[in-house]
């Protein structure tokens, strides 16, 4: 990561509430071309928190989802911490109390762009983790309600990036997983499985163009992943912020979108 920060801009891309087992299936029937690049896999981790709040307040102090096999595991990233025993040779170190704010003393312009109500900037609560950043956006078609939600989104980022020429920290919280996700299947009353499922479809589509966007400016390192997952009826749990292994297991993947900006 000392070779990536300040060489490349960087993408980070939760999904919120997506399971590890709906998006393993759903890659390996090859429905996820767009949103995981030739030589991208999913790997099985554990989420940090059971929820938004918790989990993404991890991985904005440099704890991203930790792999299932016994570690310990070296992170990309580490906050400044005498003992830690996952800070390694290849982890960049960051003099600060977040993520946001470390790369921002690096010289990255950081912005949040939001989804879940965690990020809508309503309520103090709400604002909390939108304020570790430079800049941050949240509008009701970025929620959980708007089927189009992803795609109002990128536009946003698309806004952002063409005026910020610098080197980018790009957050994206992803609301359309969550909660409620029938809309996604034709003719479904209510959320389940396969809705959840269709709703990865969905993002899969849109993907792409946000992919496409950081392409166009320098080498982008791109990390996407679920925050947490979420039940939808295993023994008797519906949700999240609980310990169950459907909330707890989530899918990780990180890559490097090479840049287009010389074509």
């Amino acid at each position: 990561m000392n070779a990536i920060v300040g060489t490349h801009d960087l993408l980070l891309v939760t999904l919120d509430t997506l399971r590890y087992d709906v998006a393993a299936a759903q890659a390996e029937a090859g429905l996820l071309p767009n949103l995981l690049p030739p030589g991208a896999r999913w790997e099985r981790r554990h989420s940090p928190g059971s929820f938004t709040y918790a989990a993404h307040a991890a991985v904005f102090a440099g704890f991203l989802p930790t792999p299932v096999t016994p570690g310990p595991h070296p992170r990309l990233f580490a906050a400044t911490f005498p003992g830690s025993e996952t800070t390694a040779a290849g982890t960049w170190v960051f003099d600060a109390p977040d993520l946001p704010s470390g790369l921002a003393r690096a010289g990255y312009h950081t912005v949040c762009i939001g989804g879940v109500g965690f990020f809508n900037k309503r309520t103090p609560l709400g604002s909390a983790l939108p304020g570790l950043f430079a800049e941050s956006h949240w509008e009701p078609e970025f929620g959980v309600t708007d089927p189009a939600s992803l795609e109002h989104q990128i536009d946003r980022a698309a806004e952002v990036l063409a005026r910020v020429p610098g080197p980018v920290f790009l957050f994206v919280n992803v609301s359309a997983l969550h909660q409620p996700n029938h809309f996604y299947l034709p003719g479904a009353t209510g959320d389940s499985l396969d809705s959840h499922a269709a709703a990865l479809r969905y993002v899969d589509r849109h993907i792409g163009r946000l992919y496409s966007l950081m392409r166009r400016r320098r080498p982008c390192l791109a990390i996407v992943c679920s925050d947490h997952g979420t039940a939808y009826g295993e023994d008797g749990h519906v949700g999240h912020r609980i310990g169950h292994e459907v909330v707890w297991t989530v899918p990780y993947t990180h890559f490097v979108l090479e840049s287009h900006a010389a074509v």
